[in-house]
């Protein structure tokens, strides 16, 4: 290490496996950025359920050991490279992915990845805008290709990628339908842009469903369960009908044959098969979504840094996710 190196609190992981690897370390050195880099003093980083299947070593993004986790930070520019022009130190920005890992004091970040805060949203609101809001932008408008008219139903609408999904479609002009498994969760779906909510864990929830509908069935689901709900999706759908699979934590039996009649499909979404143009293309959208005021994240669950192993445990255990799950800083 460079001599009189500055050092920050970063959580570092040196194996996969279980929440427990995240480990809390003082020493880690803080990255210098090049070329087009920005260095980010982290106020806040979203906790997303993709951190839990990396650090697991269950995902196909592996990245080489020892790493931190976390994608999107939202702080303050500490420095930049040479090459960058769009940002300079003390803007408030935040990211949809960075190259040092976001559960630290200080986060690198390719300036492409890094877009302003508006000062309307706080550090925590920045936090929970890259993945949700980019992967519910991807979903509806560039997998699903939705119209305006249609309806959607976004299953599990209270979590972060949920109520990023309500949003954007009540914005879009669909008309939206949500499902959440608490009263509360209930609530929030409806104040973020659902027409109904329905109970998921009510046994004859998808009849309600299917009333509320009627004959025509739903045009697009937003599936953050696949492993629970594929099979009862491909029922509710319309003619043409499209299942975009967002999450799935495990197998299921389906029929195919449910999808033959409707000429239905199920498409799978990554954020992060996104393009560099699309990402710009999803920025501008939201950008204006901030700017006109329907773009405003819900925050759940806020953990401090070295309660990280806790987060990590919690945003897969526990039922009835409500807002976002952060790490703050601050």
């Amino acid at each position: 290490m460079a001599t009189g190196q500055k050092l920050m609190r970063a959580i570092r992981v040196f194996e996969f496996g279980g929440p427990e690897v995240l480990k809390l370390q003082s020493d880690v050195a803080v990255p210098i950025p090049k070329d087009h880099q920005v260095l980010i003093k982290v106020q806040a980083c979203g906790v997303n359920p993709v951190d839990t299947y990396i650090r697991s070593g269950t995902h196909n993004i592996k990245p080489p050991l020892p790493y931190t986790p976390g994608f999107d930070v939202a702080g303050i520019i500490e420095a930049v490279g040479e090459s960058v022009s769009a940002f300079k130190k003390g803007d408030r920005v935040f990211t949809t992915r960075t190259i040092s890992g976001g559960y630290a004091e200080y986060a690198l970040a390719a300036d492409h990845t890094v877009y302003t805060l508006p000062e309307k949203l706080d550090f925590k609101q920045g936090a929970a805008i890259g993945i949700p809001y980019f992967t519910a932008y991807r979903a509806l408008l560039h997998s699903a290709c939705v119209k305006p008219g249609e309806s959607v139903l976004v299953h599990g609408a209270s979590g972060g990628v949920g109520i990023a999904t309500c949003q954007i479609a009540r914005a879009y002009g669909l008309q939206v339908l949500g499902t959440a498994s608490t009263e509360e969760g209930q609530k929030i779906v409806l104040q973020n842009g659902a027409h109904k909510v329905f109970n998921h864990k009510e046994a004859n929830y998808i009849d309600k469903i299917k009333k509320s509908v009627g004959e025509k069935g739903v045009d697009v689901i937003i599936e953050m369960l696949a492993n629970v709900n594929l099979s009862n999706d491909l029922n509710l759908l319309s003619h043409g009908g499209r299942v975009i699979v967002v999450g799935s934590r495990g197998p299921i039996e389906i029929n195919p044959r449910d999808t033959m009649t409707k000429e239905s499909s199920i498409k799978g979404v990554t954020l992060f098969s996104s393009t560099k143009e699309e990402f710009q293309q999803f920025a501008a959208a939201l950008q204006a979504g901030m700017e006109i005021g329907w773009l405003k994240p819900v925050i759940g669950p806020q953990y401090l840094l070295e309660k990280a192993t806790q987060a990590h445990e919690n945003i897969i255990h526990s039922s009835g996710a409500i807002g976002k799950m952060i790490l703050l800083l601050e």
